[in-house]
């Protein structure tokens, strides 16, 4: 098999799970790249949680089951793009700090990462309320609705002043909250698989907790990188020569100890010497294989 990728946008994101089944692989490692498919997209819809709705999914892979997840969101009303970068090797947990990287331009003032490790709390009260009864739940969530008004005069007056798509849900998939109960998840993992584990409903969780027992919320952005060379807008940075110069030496590295041909190592070497061309004007000397 070597490297595969499965995913894209739209349709071809959503059919991973039966792209993988078609490979001739082990059915343990199917399951393995399916799961991991599935949660990674799930925790960057709705686990982390910063405005940017996913519109693309890839997963790369090979048999043995090593795999790596790209996908990317776009924020619709600022029209500004981020993408969550994973890796299946040395990955510990899906539902915290799981991410190699978040890269974008823009940080966001207010993310409900429920990722981040300092809302771990937050995580365990979210499975200790799901845990228990689903008309104790909705008691504690009717609770906080009514008293919405005074959230001003308490340490959570913050929540008040929250974005649209971070403020406290209208309502609650409540057979995804009764599916949850009678599941009685282990984990805070097992919590987010569960079918109809959406958005609003993790918010609400997360939300009710933090009124109900005081926790603190961790709003910081998890971006950590932002795009090497040039923006989502279309504008790109003031070039920096030398950092351009590392990139375009790697790739011309990468290409020269790669598998390929010779003809088709000097049009990769051709194209390499024409965006130099662009770049830095005719100071670049003869095309490289002439």
């Amino acid at each position: 098999l070597g490297v595969a990728v499965a995913g894209g946008k739209g349709k071809a994101a959503t059919g991973v799970p039966e792209r993988i089944a078609e490979l001739p692989l082990g059915e343990g490692v199917k399951q393995s790249l399916i799961r991991a498919s599935r949660l990674s997209a799930k925790v960057d819809n709705a686990v982390v949680q910063d405005g940017y709705t996913l519109y693309h999914h890839a997963i790369i892979f090979n048999e043995h089951g090593e795999w790596s997840v790209v996908q990317q969101g776009m924020n619709p009303v600022e029209h500004y793009a981020r993408r969550y970068h994973w890796l299946g090797e040395g990955l510990r947990s899906f539902v915290e700090e799981p991410h190699q990287a978040v890269v974008g331009d823009r940080v966001e003032d207010y993310v409900l990462n429920l990722t981040s490790s300092r809302n771990e709390e937050l995580r365990r009260a979210s499975l200790d309320l799901v845990k228990e009864s689903p008309a104790k739940l909705a008691r504690a969530f009717n609770l906080v609705m009514r008293g919405q008004a005074t959230l001003d005069n308490t340490h959570l007056g913050e929540l008040s002043n929250l974005p649209r798509h971070l403020s406290m849900p209208r309502r609650i998939d409540w057979e995804a909250v009764k599916r949850a109960y009678d599941i009685q998840p282990t984990d805070y993992e097992e919590l987010v698989e569960v079918r109809g584990m959406g958005p609003g409903t993790v918010r609400a969780l997360a939300l009710v907790s933090a009124i109900i027992h005081g926790h603190e919320i961790d709003w910081r952005d998890p971006v950590k990188y932002s795009f090497a060379h040039g923006g989502k807008d279309g504008v790109p940075y003031p070039v920096e020569r030398r950092r351009m110069d590392k990139v375009i030496g790697f790739l011309r590295d990468v290409v020269e100890s790669s598998r390929l041909g010779l003809d088709e190592k000097r049009q990769a070497l051709r194209r390499l010497y024409t965006l130099e061309r662009r770049m830095y004007g005719d100071e670049q000397g003869e095309t490289p294989g002439t």
